[in-house]
């Protein structure tokens, strides 16, 4: 008999009760250091005093009215995305998925508006991964995700990811845009390479069509920056966010030049919930928080004494784990034994951590970790490499 809950997740069998900075408490009393965060979400850590009280306060004032209505806190948040990023305008939603539909549709109708009609297709890297909406799982082009689904949503063509010669022949006449993640996340944790992503915003240009990052994952200071690829002297012209914007409340953010946006007037696109006083509370204290003068300094601070620390703790177990991959608090561990394995017992000691493509454990710490903590969980972790390896 099938659950009340629909079975689409291979859960772990555990729930969680309370959480409080980078730690969460199940409901038979322990206590779990989490290096998942939500798969890359809650990037303040659990219960964050100033969240909380934003949204308490809003709560007592209004939920919901609708985008019939103006929502002064979308025209706050707005502004302080635009004015921190490559952004003239940006469109809210709930989640990734949906701030990844509302790229693909501006890329379409950008072309659209300017007499381009057949320029529609848009091309994507294989191993990439952007939402699980039908549009999404075809931009992402994974068997595993497409299976079942047919058909395929059109208008998607795949190129290896870092491969520009590659990308550059699959550019034809409907070619609209390319979309990419600075660093594939689902994929495995894959850093782009630099170079490969500034030549992107020049064969863009080029062609006459739009740069597009998937900044679902690598958003929100996760690299060390508050968005990936402004460490990298490039900016694009439509931007998918999400997962840490809300620090844990849904929230998704499409953000877009006012060029690449000339197409999205009224009735173009449009969300029930998207931009609600609830999320526009929380995402506006996420943004005060991270623009803090030295909060991203301490991210990348902290984020090189967990790398150094993990090659130290790795370096001993090279038939568990092959390479340590990643930027900043965005960093995978290529396992030679099933991932899997690594994962569970990482948990049954404590520490949670998240799976990924290509045989992948993902550590994805809030970015207010400690460097107690990051000892904390190394400890966890050479405990649990000497128990595999026995």
């Amino acid at each position: 008999m099938i659950s009340t809950v629909m079975p689409t997740y291979a859960r772990a069998n555990l729930a969680f009760e309370r959480g409080e900075g980078a730690y969460l408490w199940s409901t038979d009393g322990k206590k779990y250091l989490d290096f998942g965060s939500g798969v890359a979400v809650t990037a303040l850590g659990h219960c964050h005093p100033r969240l909380v009280k934003a949204l308490q306060e809003q709560a007592a004032k209004v939920w919901h009215t609708s985008n019939m209505y103006r929502v002064p806190g979308q025209e706050i948040v707005s502004r302080k995305l635009v004015d921190s990023t490559f952004a003239d305008t940006v469109f809210f939603c709930n989640s990734g998925a949906e701030a990844m539909e509302c790229s693909i549709k501006m890329a379409r109708k950008y072309h659209y508006d300017g007499g381009d009609h057949d320029r529609y297709r848009i091309i994507c890297a294989i191993g990439g991964f952007h939402g699980r909406t039908l549009a999404t799982i075809a931009a992402g082009g994974q068997e595993k995700h497409l299976k079942g689904f047919a058909p395929v949503v059109e208008g998607f063509d795949h190129v290896p990811y870092g491969n520009l010669n590659a990308l550059r022949d699959a550019i034809g006449p409907n070619t609209a845009a390319i979309m990419v993640e600075p660093i594939q996340g689902e994929g495995g944790i894959v850093p782009g390479d630099p170079d490969y992503l500034r030549r992107l915003r020049q064969t863009a240009d080029e062609f006459g069509i739009l740069l597009i990052f998937d900044e679902v994952q690598t958003g929100m200071g996760r690299t060390g920056s508050l968005f990936a690829h402004q460490r990298l002297g490039v900016a694009p012209d439509i931007m998918g966010a999400a997962k840490g914007l809300g620090g844990g409340f849904p929230v998704g953010a499409c953000l877009a030049t006012e060029k690449a946006a000339r197409g999205m007037t009224a009735g173009a696109h449009g969300s029930t919930f998207g931009g609600n006083p609830l999320a526009m509370a929380v995402a506006d204290t996420v943004l005060d928080v991270m623009t803090e003068e030295g909060f991203l300094d301490r991210v990348s601070s902290i984020s090189n004494i967990l790398r150094q620390g993990l090659e130290r703790v790795c370096a001993p177990y090279p038939k568990i784990i092959a390479e340590i991959r990643g930027v900043g608090l965005m960093i995978g561990l290529k396992c030679v034994t099933p991932n899997t394995e690594l994962i569970e017992k990482l948990r049954d000691r404590g520490l949670l951590t998240v799976g990924a493509g290509d045989n992948v454990v993902r550590l994805l710490p809030p970015l207010i970790i400690t460097e107690s903590e990051v000892n904390h969980a190394l400890a966890i972790l050479s405990e649990t490499l000497a128990e595999v390896a026995a």
